[in-house]
């Protein structure tokens, strides 16, 4: 199948962010009393494509929600900021790949992370060139199957012509909500209910051979 329009996940398809933003989570929820041991990196690896409201009510379950909004602040404007400095680590065969599709493709980013953290991404590589727009659950406040319908209204995408990229159920079941086709990124942090699922790909240079 040909694909004109290529939307991505982030965390677990594009980059790893883990190293990078585990500090922080421990700076701040140590901050605040509200770890017993510092959090590893691998910890974050079941949460990676969660709400970052979710994220934090599973690591401290019973957290008030007053205190959820002042955390998740902290660690949201900490994270901006750092991530611009140090960024993240990219998957194998990203950068070269996203250059040779940006060439026939239209690149488009629907993540689930917070008002600024797709901007640090793209500014941190100097990716910004390579896409036509990006949406996140902080900007919105919607969820992921809503943020992917906005990418396509707002840029006339069709159907037929789309496919979303990801590395989670919560990526494949937004894609299809939207009726979309979905590639699946097996070295990302998530698994599928279904099993042997196809199309999938083991290193991202092999999503051009499917687009």
């Amino acid at each position: 199948m040909s694909y004109k329009n290529l939307i991505f996940d982030l965390d677990g398809t594009l980059w790893d962010s883990r190293l990078t933003i585990i500090k922080i989570w421990n700076n701040v929820l140590n901050q605040y009393q509200l770890l017993q041991k510092d959090l590893k990196p691998e910890d974050m690896d079941q949460y990676m494509g969660l709400l970052a409201d979710d994220i934090l009510r599973a690591i401290v379950p019973g957290i008030s929600d007053q205190q959820v909004n002042e955390v998740l602040s902290e660690i949201v404007n900490s994270e901006n900021k750092v991530l611009h400095v140090e960024g993240g680590i990219l998957y194998n065969g990203v950068e070269e790949t996203l250059k040779n599709l940006a060439k026939t493709h239209r690149l488009f980013i629907v993540s689930n992370c917070q008002d600024g953290y797709i901007e640090s991404f793209l500014d941190y590589y100097q990716f910004n060139d390579l896409f036509t727009d990006i949406e996140s659950h902080g900007r919105t406040k919607k969820p992921k199957s809503e943020n992917i319908q906005l990418i396509m209204e707002r840029n006339q995408l069709s159907i037929e012509n789309s496919v979303y990229i990801g590395d989670t159920q919560t990526d494949y079941n937004a894609a299809k909500v939207n009726n979309l086709s979905f590639i699946f990124c097996e070295f990302g942090f998530g698994n599928l209910s279904i099993s042997d699922y196809q199309p999938s790909i083991s290193t991202f240079s092999d999503l051009e051979s499917y687009v």
